[in-house]
């Protein structure tokens, strides 16, 4: 199988398999290939916090036309995973000189299954874009071509909990990998001062009491498959469910925006993750820290392209508030804004290269010591 990813997380996700008991796992670009059961199909799509899609590959062959595309996908005996009052639906993504648009390699490629069904039985599968029974995924490279079906169905993102957003929604998947990356664990306190509609606060408290992050899913593709079995799908949830933890430690979100508030509310407890979660109208400019011990702060602040704000002043005023009233404070934020970076008026100890949509962007570590940096390496000498 190949799970795919974000640009920067493919080290993590790899991780997250190897933990999971997947064989054979390779790294490759925005995608890690993997080896498993069914079970462990159905175990990954429930489980995997930095996948995006889990695909499984069932044909390989060489296209350098339509007729050489045609033909191979012809050589597929589609009555294995279709009949013909079904419905599918091709995704195709092509990086080759042969092909020019995905479009028509959809298009031919849907040609090939439909001819062969009708030429067997007379009748024909149809196409469903929206809730088809089976979903194709095609991949040409050069002229590489391979042939895959979709495990998971619309994006492993969407996790289900999230029912309401503000303005600039940050994705499921990029803040679970940022939480990862950020080397979150649950073993401190956690603070979003930024927390928008809760979505970092609701993977930070998934992955701290390790619930699995699709959950709240209401449905993946393999549950219309032929071979689908509901009762190993039990039985991998409850051993899932087995395995979640206590968290003994505070978790908060604080907004200044009165709706994003409410919005935070409603998906945490969408979620089922209000006994562990805080949220407060509060102005991260006008807090200070209110526990003791080590807190592990992770956030997504404006950074201007949907926000009308004066990003020189609004990342000055960040900096002056983690240096001077959150000691002992492992904060990380990410922006797309590399400029405003320069106002921050501390140093990131860490900077690592993602993309949020289409903007590169960079999520940075500022390490704010109890008492004066100098004097913490004094007593330790």
């Amino acid at each position: 199988m190949i799970a795919k990813t974000f640009f920067g997380f493919e080290e993590i996700l790899a991780k997250e398999l190897q933990l999971l008991g997947a064989q054979d796992v390779e790294i490759g670009t925005r995608a890690v290939s993997f080896k498993g059961d069914k079970g462990f199909m159905y175990k990954a799509n429930l489980s995997l916090r930095t996948a995006l899609k889990i695909l499984k590959p069932i044909y390989h062959f060489r296209a350098f036309n339509d007729q050489s595309l045609y033909k191979g996908i012809q050589g597929i005996d589609w009555s294995k995973y279709l009949n013909a009052n079904q419905t599918f639906v091709i995704d195709s993504t092509i990086h080759s000189d042969h092909f020019k648009h995905s479009q028509f390699v959809s298009q031919k490629a849907k040609d090939a299954i439909v001819d062969q069904f009708r030429d067997k039985t007379g009748q024909r599968p149809s196409i469903d874009k929206d809730f088809p029974d089976l979903r194709i995924n095609i991949h040409i490279d050069r002229d590489q071509c391979s042939v895959s079906l979709d495990t998971s169905g619309a994006s492993l993102h969407q996790r289900g909990y999230r029912v309401l957003t503000n303005i600039a929604p940050i994705n499921e998947v990029l803040a679970a990998g940022m939480l990862l990356l950020s080397g979150w664990n649950g073993e401190s306190d956690f603070l979003d001062p930024m927390c928008g509609s809760g979505t970092i606060l609701a993977e930070a408290a998934m992955i701290a009491c390790n619930i699995p992050a699709n959950i709240n899913r209401k449905e993946f593709a393999f549950e219309k498959w032929n071979d689908w079995d509901n009762d190993l799908f039990d039985q991998i949830i409850d051993a899932l469910m087995k395995r979640t933890r206590d968290f003994r430690y505070t978790m908060k979100g604080y907004d200044k925006a009165p709706s994003a508030v409410s919005k935070a509310i409603d998906n945490i407890r969408n979620a089922n993750l209000d006994e562990f979660i805080t949220i407060e109208q509060k102005n991260f400019f006008d807090t200070k820290k209110e526990t003791s011990g080590p807190l592990h702060m992770v956030f997504n602040p404006p950074y201007g392209e949907r926000l009308d704000i004066d990003l020189e002043r609004f990342y000055r005023e960040m900096g002056d508030t983690m240096k001077q009233n959150y000691p002992g404070t492992h904060a990380w934020f990410i922006t797309a804004n590399l400029e405003a970076l320069k106002f921050v008026g501390l140093k990131p100890s860490r900077k690592i290269k993602l993309f949020n949509g289409s903007l590169e962007a960079r999520f940075v570590k500022y390490e704010m010591y109890e008492g004066s940096k100098r004097a913490k390496f004094q007593v330790s000498e």
